[in-house]
């Protein structure tokens, strides 16, 4: 095998990483890094045809946590509970995950990352469970390394495949969570209380969405970590 041989070989994929202000973003970073990933933040701002080209750049899609998403996205006046939006950050992901839909890139998102995609493929969202609902803490008051709660996983679907479980513990931070899921998707987790804790794709070989924050728990978890290692290897693909 001769060095451009070599070079092609060990070429990693290229991630697109969500830009945010928050631990996520950098945690996120590192664990596509230790699986095997090439990570590429990606900024905000730009034109449609600056989304298009990253779309197509990159080899895959991470999707990261952060603030609320703005409800006018899936035809809704703000809820009293909705918190802080960032408007720029939702015109851009939520751009750049259609365009990654269009292309059957893989997609993997995370906590914010999981609203996004729902919105971007058409469903919506409880814009605050704790008013909205009733149930389980979500919001758990704990380190972030700590799994609060229990998942109940659909037998044969990618992320039972990739778990190797129908139950498992995973950490919890948010306040909203999808409500009705786009067309095209399938409830694949969920928690105790019936809160949607992941949907994934019936048409692409690699869309899936968790609630939780893996990228905080990769340090620990063994699920976590099979979570990123499983995307990367879609996006190898």
């Amino acid at each position: 095998m001769d060095a451009e041989q070599a070079a092609v070989r060990q070429r990693k994929p290229v991630i697109g990483v969500t830009s945010s202000q928050e631990d996520g973003a950098v945690n996120s970073t590192e664990c596509t890094l230790r699986a095997g990933g090439l990570p590429l933040i990606v900024p905000l701002g730009g034109e449609m045809h600056d989304i298009v080209q990253y779309a197509e750049l990159i080899d895959g899609l991470l999707l990261t946590g952060g603030a609320d998403v703005d409800p006018f996205y899936y035809g809704e006046e703000p809820h009293r509970g909705l918190g802080r939006i960032t408007p720029e950050r939702d015109r851009l992901e939520i751009r750049l995950t259609q365009e990654c839909l269009r292309l059957k890139k893989p997609i993997f998102a995370i906590c914010r990352g999981i609203q996004v995609l729902n919105i971007a493929a058409g469903g919506s969202l409880y814009q605050d469970i704790e008013r909205q609902c009733e149930g389980i803490q979500h919001r758990q008051q704990a380190p972030a390394t700590y799994l609060a709660h229990t998942v109940d996983v659909k037998a044969g679907s990618l992320l039972h495949r990739i778990a190797g479980e129908e139950q498992f513990r995973v950490n919890t931070f948010h306040h909203q969570a999808v409500n009705k899921p786009a067309a095209g998707f399938t409830v694949a987790a969920t928690a105790k209380d019936g809160i949607i804790e992941a949907i994934e794709s019936d048409s692409h070989p690699f869309v899936l969405g968790v609630q939780w924050h893996p990228e905080t728990s990769a340090a620990v978890d063994e699920i976590s970590r099979k979570l990123f290692e499983a995307f990367i290897q879609a996006c190898k693909k």
